[in-house]
């Protein structure tokens, strides 16, 4: 299978602006950003999809998003941050390879908050949403 473009900026064949880096991953500045200092973070290991990622890595993954954000605040000196992740294809993931979004937000910028994602929200009964909470628990 061909690599995806993050392959590519791990192997060096595609400039990058390299933020941080570890021996299991990499965070860089979003080459069509959102906002001043958007940055994507991921593992350097190609994985598709956040459950595939071994647990070890999706901790290290994580660690590196907890270390950057308020690094990122600072030198954009934003009010806050939407950490976001779009989880296969049907999410809106145009990378498959897992990636984190690290997005700055301002006052007044327009952006919604992460329920504005989906316009129409699900009508769920109690019992729904009890069968639902039942099945991922025991999952």
């Amino acid at each position: 299978m061909a690599k995806t473009i993050f392959e590519k900026i791990v192997a060096g064949e595609i400039p990058a602006r390299v933020v941080h880096e570890t021996d299991a991953v990499l965070a860089f500045l979003d080459a069509n950003p959102l906002a001043p200092g958007h940055t994507l973070v991921i593992p350097k290991d190609a994985h598709e999809r956040l459950d595939g990622l071994p647990a070890d890595l999706a901790a290290d993954l994580f660690a590196v998003v907890h270390a950057l954000t308020p690094k990122i605040e600072r030198a954009v000196d934003a009010d806050a941050t939407t950490i976001g992740i779009n989880n296969g294809a049907a999410a809106g993931q145009e990378v498959p390879h897992v990636h984190v979004h690290i997005v700055p937000r301002f006052e007044g910028d327009g952006g919604g908050p992460i329920h504005a994602i989906s316009p129409a929200s699900p009508s769920l009964s109690a019992d729904e949403l009890d069968e639902i909470a039942d099945t991922i628990s025991t999952a």
